[in-house]
C-alpha cells in the first residue's frame, strides 16, 4: 500500500495515569527534518511587498460596485495600486498616533479596505485585530477592551453601533476609519463621544500629506490577534507572529510544487468567508504570494452564483454547508430531467467514477462523460474552476465523491484551526483513497493521536484513533491575556486541538469525532453529540439539525431544519398541499423525520442510546443573525439551548409521559 506520511517517531504506551500516544507522522518532504526556511519571506509584509516588485501590473483585489441598486462588474486594483494605498493609510496611522505594537481593528465583510488596512499595519509593525463582521455586540465590546483597540477600519453600516454611548467602544477607541463614507449624524455622534471619524478618501488624503516610512515587522513580532468565535463563552484571542504566517506560506509553496497542476499569478480567488476566519485569510496570503488575483463576492451569499459567474474564478474555497447547498442544487436539477436523462447521467457518473477508482485523474478519466454532461455543472462554477477546497468542518464522503466526479476539478479536503495557521493537513488531488479524510499532515508541522479513554479511542489499537495533537512551526504563540487556557491546550510542545482523528494505514488523517462535545447520559453512556448531528445531517431529509442531551436524561432530542425540496416530495406523495411551513407542523411529519432518522441509525450502526427519540421541526435555517451558529456555520449549543429552551422541555416532557 501507498504511503502519504512518514512515521518518524513510535507511539508510546500510557502509564501511571498518563494517557497513551500513537506515532509521530510528518509530511514525506519533511521525513529527515524540517526543510530549511531559504525563502525570502520571513514576514507577511515579505509576502505583499516581494509581490508588488514582481507582479505590480497584476490585478491583486476585485470588487462589484453597486449602483442604483444595481451589481456592476468586476474592477480591479493591481499590486502596484494596492501599495501606493497601503502607504497612505500606514502614514496616516502613524500621523494619528499609532505606533509600532499598537492593535488596530478591522470591523466589516471582505472588500479591498480590509486587505489594504491589513497590510498597512504590516509595514509599520502594527497588530491587526479582525473582528468578526458576524459577531454580536457584545462580543465586540469584548474583544475591543480585551486587546485595548485604539483605531478601527470600519463598514460604514457599522459605525453607528459602534459609538453608542454605553458601548465599550465608543469609551475605548480614539479613532474609527469607514471603509467608504462618513455620514454627518456619525461625525457629530463620534464627536459627542470623542471618538474621530475619518472617511476612507479623508485618510487616505491625510496620508499623502504626511508620509511616514515603513518600519516593517521582525519575524518575532505579532503579526495578527485573530479571535476564534467558538461555540460557548467569550472568543479567544490566538496570538500569530509573522514567522508563523511565512513559513505557512513557504510550507505551502513547497507541498503544492511536487504537484503537475500548479497554481501561478493567472488564478483567481473568489472570496466569501470571513476574512476575519484563518481560512480565507491564509487563502489570500498564498495568492498575494503567487502575484494571483482575489475577487470579493458583493455581500450578498444568497446570490454567489452571480459572483461566480461575473468573476469566474478559479479556486473555490467554503466550510461544507456551501458544498452541500451545491450538491442539493444539482440533486434537484436531475429529479427535474426527465427518466431517460436521468439515466442517462447516473450511468456516465459511474462509469467516470469507475476509471477515477483506477487511478486516472479527474481531466483522463472520462473525457466523454464531462463533454456530455458534467462540463455543464463546471459552467455553473464560471467554467474556469481548478480547484475546490472544503474545510472548517468534515465534508460527507458522498457529497465529496459527487463533486469529485461531477465539477470537473480537483475536489480536496483540508483540516486546520486558527491555532494552526488554518492548513494543518491537506488532502492530495486525484487521490481517491483520500476520499472522505483530510489528507496528511502540513510541510512544517507533526501530527499524533492520544488517547481518550472516556469516549474509547486508542491510537494504539487496532483502528488507531484519539485527539489530533499537533507541533510545529506553524503554530500559535497563546491565548492574549489567558495563560491559564494556553496551558490547557499546550503540553509538552504538543497543541491539543479537541478534535477526535483516525490515522489510517497509509498514514491519511480523517476527522471523526469531537472530544468537548461529549456528554454522559443518565445511564451513563458517552455520546458525542457532533459526531451524530454529522452522521444524522447525511439524510437528504436534514438542512440542519441540532442533537441534545444532558446527564439528568436517558435520551437524545433534537431540532430539525427540513429540506423543503425533500419535504415538498413527500408531502405531493401523501396528498398534502399545505405550504411549507404549515407541512412542517403536522404529526405525521414529525412521524416521518423520527422513522427516517431511525433508518440512518441503523445504517450506521448507532448504539440505542444514539437514536433519536423526539423532535422539533423548524422552518427557519440555524443563522448567525439569531447566534445560534458561528461564522463558520457551526452549531452554538449554548445559544440554541438557550433558543430552543421550550421546545427542549416539551419534548422531554412528552417522553416522560409515554414511560407512564
Amino acid at each position: 500500500m501507498k504511503s502519504f506520511a512518514a512515521k518518524v517517531e513510535d507511539g508510546v504506551r500510557g502509564e501511571n495515569g498518563k494517557p497513551s500516544v500513537g506515532p509521530v507522522y510528518r509530511n514525506l518532504l519533511s521525513e529527515k527534518g524540517f526543510p530549511p526556511i531559504d525563502s525570502d519571506i520571513t514576514t507577511a509584509w515579505d509576502i505583499f511587498s516581494k509581490s508588488v516588485k514582481k507582479f505590480p501590473d497584476n490585478k491583486m483585489l476585485g470588487w462589484r460596485r453597486i449602483v442604483d441598486e444595481k451589481v456592476g462588474p468586476y474592477m480591479w486594483k493591481t499590486y502596484k495600486e494596492a501599495y501606493e494605498e497601503v502607504l497612505q493609510i500606514g502614514s496616516a496611522l502613524r500621523a494619528i498616533g499609532a505606533e509600532p505594537g499598537c492593535r488596530v481593528g478591522i470591523y466589516g465583510v471582505n472588500c479591498p479596505q480590509w486587505i489594504i488596512t491589513m497590510e498597512a499595519c504590516a509595514a509599520h509593525t502594527l497588530i491587526c485585530v479582525p473582528l468578526y463582521d458576524t459577531l454580536g455586540s457584545g462580543a465586540v465590546d469584548y474583544i475591543v477592551d480585551q486587546a485595548e483597540i485604539d483605531f478601527v477600519f470600519v463598514q460604514e453600516t457599522k459605525i453607528k453601533g459602534l459609538l453608542e454611548p454605553d458601548r465599550k467602544c465608543a469609551r475605548r477607541l480614539k479613532a474609527i476609519v469607514s471603509f467608504t463614507n462618513v455620514s454627518e449624524e456619525h461625525n457629530l455622534k463620534g464627536s459627542e463621544v470623542g471618538v474621530k471619524t475619518y472617511s476612507w478618501l479623508d485618510f487616505l488624503q491625510m496620508g499623502c500629506g504626511k508620509p511616514e516610512e515603513t518600519t516593517p515587522p521582525k519575524p518575532f513580532n505579532i503579526c495578527t490577534i485573530m479571535y476564534t468565535s467558538g461555540t460557548s463563552g467569550d472568543p479567544k484571542g490566538v496570538v500569530l507572529t509573522h514567522e508563523a504566517v511565512a513559513t505557512y506560506i513557504v510550507g505551502m509553496d513547497l507541498f503544492m510544487d511536487q504537484f503537475e497542476d500548479k497554481m501561478t499569478h493567472e488564478d483567481v480567488y473568489l472570496s466569501f468567508l470571513p476574512l476575519a476566519h484563518i481560512l480565507d485569510r491564509m487563502n489570500e496570503e498564498y495568492f498575494f504570494r503567487k502575484g494571483a488575483s482575489v475577487g470579493y463576492y458583493h455581500g450578498d451569499l444568497n446570490v454567489l452564483r452571480d459572483d461566480i459567474q461575473e468573476l469566474k474564478p478559479t479556486y473555490l474555497a467554503g466550510v461544507p454547508r456551501v458544498f452541500e447547498r451545491i450538491h442539493e442544487g444539482i440533486q434537484k436539477a436531475l429529479q427535474e430531467l426527465n427518466p431517460r436523462r436521468r439515466f442517462i447521467f447516473n450511468a456516465l457518473y459511474k462509469h467516470k467514477l469507475a476509471w477515477l477508482n483506477r487511478g486516472y485523474s479527474h481531466s483522463k478519466a472520462s473525457p466523454m462523460a464531462d463533454f456530455i454532461a458534467f462540463g455543464k455543472i463546471r459552467d455553473k462554477l464560471g467554467g474556469r474552476i481548478r480547484l475546490l477546497v472544503s474545510g472548517g468542518a468534515p465534508l460527507s464522503t458522498e457529497i465529496e465523491e459527487f463533486l469529485r466526479v461531477t465539477c470537473c476539478c480537483f475536489v480536496v479536503q483540508g483540516y486546520g484551526l486558527t491555532e494552526t495557521l488554518g492548513g494543518t493537513a491537506m488532502g492530495f488531488p486525484d487521490e481517491m483513497c483520500m476520499l472522505g479524510t483530510v489528507g496528511i499532515p502540513a510541510v512544517y508541522n507533526e501530527i499524533r493521536l492520544e488517547e481518550v479513554a472516556e469516549m474509547g479511542y486508542d491510537p494504539l489499537g487496532e483502528n488507531p484513533a484519539g485527539e489530533i495533537c499537533i507541533r510545529g512551526k506553524c503554530l500559535f504563540s497563546g491565548y492574549y491575556k489567558n495563560p491559564k487556557l494556553t496551558q490547557e491546550v499546550m503540553k509538552d510542545g504538543w497543541f491539543h486541538t479537541g478534535d477526535i482523528g483516525e490515522i489510517q494505514s497509509n498514514g491519511v488523517l480523517k476527522i471523526i469525532d469531537r472530544k468537548k462535545n461529549l456528554i454522559k447520559l443518565s445511564q451513563g453512556e458517552y455520546v458525542a453529540l457532533e459526531n451524530l448531528e454529522n452522521i444524522y445531517g447525511q439524510n437528504s431529509l436534514v438542512q440542519d439539525i441540532w442533537v441534545y442531551g444532558d446527564s439528568f436524561k436517558s435520551m437524545l432530542v433534537a431540532v430539525i431544519v427540513p429540506n423543503q425540496e425533500t419535504i415538498k416530495r413527500w408531502a405531493k406523495e401523501l396528498g398534502f398541499t399545505k405550504p411549507f411551513e404549515e407541512l412542517c407542523s403536522l404529526s405525521e411529519l414529525q412521524e416521518h423525520i423520527i422513522s427516517e432518522l431511525k433508518s440512518t441509525a441503523e445504517k450506521n450502526k448507532l448504539r440505542k442510546f444514539e437514536y433519536i427519540k423526539a423532535v422539533t421541526v423548524e422552518t427557519k435555517p440555524f443563522d448567525v443573525a439569531r447566534d445560534l451558529v458561528t461564522a463558520t456555520l457551526k452549531n452554538r449549543r449554548n445559544n440554541l439551548l438557550k433558543y430552543y429552551q421550550v421546545q427542549v422541555d416539551e419534548m422531554y416532557r412528552k417522553l416522560a409521559s409515554k414511560k407512564i
